[in-house]
């Protein structure tokens, strides 16, 4: 069993704690940070997942790619994402990759490489805060409240109903008017189906070619989703499950 951790949210956490602003006057302000202080701080974050786990022998980071293949789907994805990375950001990743097993596939974000090593072998604990992790089957550490274990069903369920809501951190929309509170309440009435998905968006006279998008931009890969030879994103599209209603399957799991 490997813990998988969402490396990029916890280092930019930690350097941008340890950052401080010099006002020198005369228009002049530098930003500042120490080095060793954010190290450590990343080092006692990854201490306390594996201490909270009780597994300290083997945690594998992840980190995102500087291109990505979403902006292919959208130029506009995160695009409103401006602001440089902490001090110290780029120092601390190769500093880690000294230490620890570091993972940076091609093109892809953090947790889609993560959802790939997740569902290409199983028994390893996701750690991650994102929201978007819940669409991977598996057990699944929020960083704060404890081990969750994902059912495929929940998953495929949950990347529906991003779809729908959008995410607005990430830069994609959904529907118009959507959060996760009504998608899920829209689901429960018209069945969780990508036939539902393409009728929302309908009603909002968006056509079925915007809701494929929306749904590509949401979904975190698994080892299906990926060309390893090749090293390049298979691209969502509907399969029969996803145009069958699971909501019976989702309370049979549930009981």
């Amino acid at each position: 069993m490997s813990l998988l951790i969402d490396a990029d949210y916890i280092v930019y956490k930690c350097c941008a704690a340890n950052e401080s602003e010099i006002d020198w006057g005369d228009d002049v302000i530098t930003v500042t940070s120490r080095f060793s202080d954010a190290y450590e701080m990343v080092e006692r974050e990854l201490y306390k997942i594996a201490n909270d786990l009780g597994c300290f022998d083997d945690s594998i980071l992840f980190f995102t790619d500087s291109s990505n293949f979403r902006k292919l789907i959208d130029p506009a994805y995160k695009g409103h994402r401006t602001r440089k990375k902490p001090c110290g950001y780029r120092r601390v990743i190769n500093k880690l990759k000294e230490e620890y097993q570091v993972v940076v596939m091609p093109s892809l974000e953090a947790d889609d490489a993560i959802g790939i090593y997740a569902t290409k072998e199983s028994g390893h604990i996701i750690c991650s805060p994102d929201k978007d992790m819940r669409q991977i089957p598996g057990a699944l550490y929020d960083l704060s409240d404890g081990v969750v274990t994902i059912t495929p069903e929940e998953g495929r369920r949950w990347h529906l109903i991003q779809t729908l809501a959008g995410d607005q951190t990430d830069g994609y929309s959904g529907v118009p008017g959507f959060g996760i509170k009504r998608a899920v309440a829209f689901f429960e009435e018209h069945g969780y189906t990508w036939e539902s998905v393409a009728t929302a968006f309908a009603e909002k006279d968006l056509d079925e070619s915007v809701a494929l998008a929306n749904a590509r931009l949401a979904k975190i890969l698994q080892h299906t989703d990926y060309d390893f030879t090749n090293q390049t994103v298979i691209l969502w599209t509907p399969t029969a499950s996803d145009r069958a209603d699971d909501r019976a399957a989702v309370q049979d799991a549930t009981d």
